[in-house]
C-alpha cells in the first residue's frame, strides 16, 4: 500500500552525460530517491543491503559474509546522507564520502548507530525488512530516540529495477564475455580430454577473469549427464564430461560491477540423441515466442504464460520446474521477476533472463538463457 504512493510520483531516468563523475551518477541517484522520501512522507531512509548500499553511494558492493555488514547508508529527505561504517573502511569511506557524514561503529552496530542518530534524525525513518535481521532492528531502534521506523519494502528495488544508459552500457559488456565465454568453450571442450565436471568450472572461471571480469557472479553451474536434471547442480569432481551426452552450463561473471547470466547447453560426443534434440527445439521454441512477446506495458507473468502455453501443447509442462526468468543487475537475480503471478508491467531499461527449461532425472535437462533488455517498442538480446 505504502509503496504503491511512491509509484505514483512522475519522473524519467536521469539523462546522461560524458561529463558526469560517478560521484555525481551516485548523487543523481540519491536525488531520486529523496523524491519518492517527500513524496512519501519519510524524512529520511535506511540503506542496509550491500547492492543497494554501492547504487546509492559507490561503497562497498559487497559485505564481507553473509552475516556481516560492511556498512549502512541513511539518506536524508533534506539533502543531509550518512555513511555509517566501522574503522575497517574508515579509508575506502573517506575517498568518497565527506568526512563529516562519516560514522564509525563498533562492533555493536545497531547499539552505536542508535545513539548517535538520536538527535540528528527526526520524522520517519523508512527501512526495507528484508535486509535487516530482527535483532539489529530491535537493537537500533531500541536506543534511537525522536525517530519512527516505517517498514518500506520494495522501493531501493523499484529504482534500481530501470538502468540508466551507465548500467546498460556495463551489461552489455558483462554480458558481451560471457557470449565469447560460450563460444570459445565448444573448441575449449574438444582440445582437452579427460576434464570432469569441477576442471571444467574452473576453466570458465579462469576465462573470465583472464578477460577483464573481477569475479563470478554466482557460483558456476556445469552439469553433465543425468546431473543436469538438477538445475542448480553442483560441479563434481567425480563426474567426467568425456563420455557421450548433454553438458549443461549456466554461468556469468562480473564485469565493471555489473552481472552476466546465461545458460547454454552443448552435446558432448558424436551425434545428439533424438531425445535431446526433441526437448532443446522445444526450449529453444518456448524462449522464441517468449521474448517475442516483451515490450512496454506487458504482465511480467504474461511472458511466462508464453512458455507455458507452448510447453503444454507439447506435453511437456511436467518437465519445467522453474520461473521463466528474473532481473539482472549489480544482483543476479533482481526484479522483475517472470513467473506465473508477477503483475509487475515491463517497462524501458528492465533488464531481465529468458530461460525455460526441461529437466528429465533419467537423461538429464535442457536450458537456454539470454539476458533480455526492455525497449521503447521491444526488446533486445544482449550479448547475442
Amino acid at each position: 500500500m505504502y509503496l504503491a504512493e511512491f509509484l505514483c510520483v512522475s519522473g524519467t531516468v536521469m539523462a546522461e552525460s560524458k561529463e558526469l563523475t560517478m560521484a555525481d551518477v551516485y548523487g543523481q541517484r540519491r536525488e531520486r530517491l529523496r523524491e519518492f522520501l517527500r513524496a512519501g512522507g519519510l524524512s529520511c531512509f535506511l540503506v542496509t543491503d550491500a547492492a543497494s548500499r554501492y547504487y546509492f553511494s559507490g561503497f562497498e558492493l559487497h559485505d564481507p559474509q553473509c552475516n556481516e555488514s560492511a556498512g549502512r547508508l541513511i539518506v536524508g529527505a533534506d539533502g543531509e546522507d550518512w555513511l555509517c561504517t566501522d574503522a575497517r573502511y574508515l579509508d575506502a569511506a573517506r575517498r568518497l564520502w565527506p568526512a563529516e557524514n562519516i560514522f564509525i561503529y563498533s562492533a555493536e552496530s545497531a547499539l552505536d548507530m542508535g545513539k548517535f542518530f538520536t538527535g540528528r534524525l527526526s520524522g520517519v525513518l523508512g527501512f526495507e525488512a528484508k535486509s535487516v535481521s530482527l535483532a539489529w532492528w530491535e537493537v537500533f531502534y531500541g536506543n534511537i530516540r525522536g525517530v519512527t521506523m516505517r517498514q518500506v519494502d520494495g522501493l531501493l528495488a523499484r529504482l534500481r529495477v530501470i538502468k540508466d544508459a551507465d548500467e546498460l552500457d556495463r551489461m552489455r559488456r558483462s554480458c558481451a564475455l560471457n557470449e565469447a565465454m560460450m563460444r570459445w568453450l565448444p573448441g575449449f571442450l574438444r582440445e582437452k580430454e579427460g576434464l570432469d565436471e569441477a576442471s571444467l568450472a574452473w576453466a570458465i572461471e579462469r576465462y573470465f577473469r583472464e578477460h577483464g571480469a573481477t569475479e563470478l557472479a554466482f557460483a558456476s553451474i556445469v552439469a553433465f549427464g543425468k546431473n543436469g536434471a538438477l538445475p542448480h547442480a553442483i560441479p563434481s569432481p567425480a563426474v567426467s564430461v568425456a563420455a557421450e551426452g548433454p553438458l549443461l552450463v549456466d554461468v556469468g561473471c562480473r564485469l565493471d560491477g555489473y552481472c552476466s547470466d546465461q545458460t547454454r547447453v552443448f552435446w558432448v560426443g558424436e551425434r545428439p540423441s533424438d531425445v535431446y534434440q526433441k526437448n532443446l527445439d522445444r526450449v529453444r521454441e518456448a524462449q522464441r515466442r517468449a521474448i517475442a512477446a516483451i515490450r512496454p506495458g506487458v504482465p511480467a507473468c504474461t511472458i511466462f504464460q508464453k512458455a507455458w502455453d507452448y510447453f503444454v501443447s507439447e506435453g511437456c509442462e511436467h518437465a519445467f520446474t522453474h520461473s521463466l526468468g528474473h532481473g539482472v543487475g549489480l544482483e543476479t537475480h533482481e526484479a522483475p521477476s517472470l513467473n506465473a503471478r508477477a503483475e509487475t508491467l515491463l517497462e524501458p531499461g528492465m533488464v531481465v533472463t529468458v530461460e525455460p527449461g526441461l529437466y528429465y532425472p533419467e537423461w538429464g535437462g535442457v536450458r537456454w538463457e539470454y539476458m533480455v533488455v526492455v525497449t521503447d517498442d521491444g526488446c533486445e538480446i544482449l550479448g547475442s
